[in-house]
């Protein structure tokens, strides 16, 4: 983004959000991360970011949030083609897993620090624990929805993190995401779902 382009945003009140997608990009690619840096990438002062956020903790608390709120919109875009009764609760664990190995840095930022009551990332990963309930309920009416949502997402975080510390060896993908399923068929007690795919 040209710092242009970023004077123009910050007019109309997107500065914010520019600087959590600029520290995101930096995060992920995994140069030195701090406000300063945030700065440079977006083209502003070094002290335009304190407008926005206290500290290197604020910002990457904001960061974190993002990083939930776009999980849930992956997560959405499934059940909205298949529609909640219809949606395998595997696919969604599929859809979660592979957003964190696309976004490995990302993805360990969100569960690196606790959530204050208040946080912004508490709202946001409950707003990914409703989509999950939702689902566990419409799918699956004869058991504790709140319970196999909350088995579904240890279920998916086990697996994906066991697979980012190499635990697994050299796994392709597409046999991360068949271990995904193959484990929820064994723990729903049903066949796993064909490798079919998921719109991400």
């Amino acid at each position: 983004m040209s710092t242009a382009e970023t004077t123009k945003k910050h007019h109309h009140g997107d500065l914010r959000r520019t600087l959590i997608d600029s520290g995101i990009e930096i995060l992920e690619e995994g140069t030195p991360f701090s406000l300063r840096a945030v700065a440079r990438r977006v083209g502003v002062s070094q002290t335009a970011p304190y407008r926005h956020f206290r500290d290197k903790m604020h910002l990457e608390a904001a960061m974190a949030a993002e990083g939930f709120r776009d999980l849930r919109e992956r997560l959405e875009s499934v059940v909205a083609e298949s529609g909640e009764s219809a949606t395998p609760l595997e696919e969604l664990a599929v859809v979660y897993v592979r957003r964190a190995v696309d976004c490995p840095a990302l993805y360990g930022l969100m569960f690196a620090q606790p959530c204050g009551e208040d946080d912004e990332r508490l709202h946001a990963s409950a707003s990914v624990f409703d989509v999950l309930e939702r689902v566990a309920h419409a799918g699956y009416p004869d058991r504790d929805s709140h319970a196999l949502a909350n088995a579904g997402w240890a279920l998916a975080h086990g697996l994906v993190s066991l697979h980012l510390a190499g635990k697994y060896g050299e796994v392709s993908q597409r046999g991360l995401e068949s271990r995904v399923r193959e484990s929820f068929a064994a723990v729903l007690g049903a066949e796993a779902s064909p490798d079919t795919p998921v719109t991400p």
